[in-house]
């Protein structure tokens, strides 16, 4: 007798290192029910956990944290790899900082920390100050449509060189604070942290597709 229960259309792996983990997968789920998707929304921590994803979500959290236990861990490269065979992703805040080919900070200048480099971006970490600077912006974002996606920014970087490959998504006070490369988006907010699940829908509708595109 066969199982009633749907085959999920689209797994979204979450980094599971630090940060935002958590909201990051309600966040998911959410997008998941409002678009009536099946999907399976997944704690990746290791390379073969990696492997099995058709989307991932990098959090915002503590970047250096994050990247060096990725590394340990030997992720590091296996997401690179899956990045460049097409593989979305989504960075926000401490994530985009991962996923760009260079840092920095204003004290202490590069960071020299491990990337993962598929993005062609250089960042400016903590561009709009330290923790107590945080604060809650409206975004015009066009690919979300017309309605203003309400940024929250905490410890947040900024995108100080873009690539020409690069799309500049959303700005905040003349500083670059959204982009997109092809299968990468990059935030220097918090989508996570919104109410407003249009982002991870769109990483969502991005992953079906690749999905589909590697199964036809």
């Amino acid at each position: 007798m066969s199982s009633s229960k749907k085959k999920p259309v689209v797994t979204i792996g979450v980094l599971g290192f630090q940060g935002d983990i958590e909201e990051n997968i309600a966040a998911t789920k959410q997008a998941l029910q409002e678009m009536q998707v099946e999907g399976n929304v997944e704690l990746v921590r290791y390379p073969e956990e990696v492997e099995k994803v058709d989307g991932l979500i990098l959090p915002g959290g503590e970047s250096t944290v994050q990247s060096t236990l990725a590394a340990i861990q030997r992720s590091l490269p296996v997401i690179k790899k899956r990045i460049s065979e097409g593989m979305p992703v989504m960075g926000t805040c401490a994530g985009m900082i991962m996923l760009s080919r260079r840092a920095f900070d204003r004290v202490v200048g590069d960071t020299k920390q491990k990337l993962i480099g598929n993005l062609d971006i250089v960042i400016e970490r903590n561009a709009f100050g330290r923790q107590n600077d945080s604060f809650e912006a409206d975004l015009s974002i066009g690919m979300l449509g017309k309605e203003a996606f309400k940024g929250v920014f905490i410890r947040a970087p900024a995108v100080s060189e873009v690539g020409k490959d690069v799309e500049v998504l959303a700005k905040l006070n003349n500083k670059v604070v959204a982009v997109r490369q092809k299968n990468i988006i990059g935030t220097a907010f918090h989508p996570e942290l919104s109410g407003d699940s249009r982002m991870h829908r769109h990483l969502v509708k991005m992953a079906i597709d690749f999905k589909h595109k590697n199964s036809s």
